[in-house]
């Protein structure tokens, strides 16, 4: 029935400023806009879709608590990653924390008020290396 997500979706009411900061933070730029509304980026192993949606287009208030996506993208360095989304202005909303063996979580905010989930995970590379 679930078979892999197909979007991930984040608002920002400052969309060409997010299509910076998230382009710095992908290492390229979005490979699908909606000129003023919508960008959509190519991310990771199986290229998954971020898109960066409209501020106006949110059904939540932005100016809010920061959104409740808890959507974990695997890293392989979870404290370089961390490091560097904070040096880029991301804050801390949930401090690094050992799940498990082989399983580390932490999320920050992005600048934009989206909660930004990051995950080592030693199941995720064993999948992609067929074991």
């Amino acid at each position: 029935m679930l078979r892999g997500f197909a979007t991930v979706s984040y608002y920002a009411q400052d969309l060409e400023a997010a299509k910076a900061w998230y382009s710095a933070l992908v290492g390229e730029p979005p490979y699908f806009e909606v000129p003023g509304g919508y960008i959509e980026f190519r991310i990771g192993d199986y290229r998954h879709e971020l898109g960066i949606v409209q501020g106006d287009w949110a059904t939540h208030d932005l100016a809010g608590a920061p959104g409740r996506q808890f959507v974990y993208w695997h890293v392989d360095d979870l404290d370089a990653t961390l490091e560097r989304l904070i040096a880029m202005g991301a804050k801390e909303y949930e401090p690094k924390t050992v799940r498990g063996p082989g399983f580390e979580t932490a999320s920050v905010v992005d600048p934009f008020g989206n909660v930004l989930g990051v995950m080592f995970n030693q199941h995720y590379l064993d999948v992609l290396a067929g074991k």
